[in-house]
């Protein structure tokens, strides 16, 4: 039967779910969100909306990674550019990559590149600026970002290498920041950080895979040079890290308090990340209270964090709840609702102001 695009990109689109595997473990965290199974495994992202590849070493599918349009076998990238104007209209693209995340173990020590790195070694016009809300947590959650002191690349070459043989020889060297339920953090392109265990993560990111994490080991799994360093040599990929984010005051770089944009008695909308913090993404977040509220940004990825309720667009209706995410077209702006069922909690997410391609 012949794909009706026009019809695919007239409505919300909602997606197939999209567990991504990735070298560590977690997931258990996606029981109360997604109602997964409460078990830890090597499928520990859940890629909303994506229209990137993951960069697994040795996949031979070309379209890991690529979230489906739901009830079909169409991926969101070839939607969009089958009906750009319907869907992103001005925009012309929707660079923006939204992931879920739980980590059972802590993540490497790692950084990603900004544009003009990404440019020179990987031929992108994207790094991978992002920010991360804390949606859940286990027993002594934490997250570490900067190096606790001021360092050399020289230095942090040695305890690279030692950290094959040491395990833990790169942790000491960045703060650790124990993480709550409902914060917000912002981490920039270059800075060094990383997962700690027990974070269940809802992560807005530029649209790439790049990740340079020159430590050994990811719990009891090795890592080989292409998972180290992205096809880079050593030497150039650690001039991806900025060793002048440092110091116990790094933290106050990176977190970020919500401020309040509107509060009445049907709702409360805040911004979490705005484009003054970064060009990158906007973020935004509705607490709704009662009756119903207009979505006026579009295009723009909704996912539903707490509380359940329902999305209106012309005569249709479909029900929402805890877990629930989809994409709204510029054609709908203005032209769908949410309705809730007591208080429910929606996270907004905006590309670009200005789209690179």
């Amino acid at each position: 039967m012949p794909i009706d695009w026009k019809s695919l990109a007239k409505q919300p689109v909602f997606f197939k779910r999209n567990r991504v595997a990735r070298v560590y473990q977690g997931g258990k965290l996606f029981a109360d969100f997604f109602g997964d199974e409460p078990i830890d495994n090597m499928y520990p992202e859940e890629w909303i909306a994506s229209t990137v590849r993951a960069l697994n070493q040795g996949s031979v599918d070309p379209r890991e990674g690529l979230s489906l349009v739901e009830g079909t076998d169409v991926t969101f990238q070839e939607l969009l550019a089958h009906e750009a104007q319907c869907m992103v209209g001005q925009k012309k693209s929707f660079d923006l990559l939204v992931k879920a995340l739980d980590s059972a173990i802590r993540l490497p020590v790692q950084t990603h590149p900004d544009p003009s790195f990404s440019r020179k070694y990987f031929h992108s016009e994207y790094g991978k600026t992002e920010m991360w809300l804390i949606l859940k947590t286990r027993p002594d959650a934490c997250i570490y970002f900067g190096f606790r002191d001021q360092i050399t690349k020289t230095q942090f070459a040695e305890a690279v290498a030692k950290s094959e043989t040491e395990r833990n020889a790169l942790e000491p060297l960045l703060n650790r920041t124990s993480v709550y339920e409902g914060e917000v953090y912002l981490i920039p392109s270059r800075c060094v950080h990383a997962i700690g265990a027990g974070c269940l993560i809802l992560e807005v990111q530029e649209p790439t895979d790049f990740t340079i994490q020159p430590e050994f080991w990811c719990g009891d799994y090795k890592l080989n040079q292409q998972e180290m360093y992205i096809g880079l040599a050593p030497d150039i990929a650690l001039d991806c890290f900025d060793f002048s984010v440092c110091g116990p005051d790094a933290i106050h770089l990176s977190r970020k308090e919500p401020l309040i944009l509107t509060h009445n008695d049907n709702y409360v909308l805040e911004s979490l990340i705005s484009y003054q913090d970064t060009p990158c993404f906007s973020v935004q977040r509705f607490t709704l209270k009662c009756d119903a509220i207009k979505l006026t940004h579009a295009p723009a990825l909704y996912i539903v964090v707490n509380g359940e309720g329902s999305l209106y667009w012309g005569n249709h209706t479909r029900a929402v709840h805890t877990g629930s995410y989809f994409f709204l077209p510029h054609c709908l702006a203005d032209e769908a609702a949410l309705r809730t069922q007591g208080t429910m909690q929606v996270i907004c997410c905006l590309p670009p102001a200005q789209a690179k391609r």
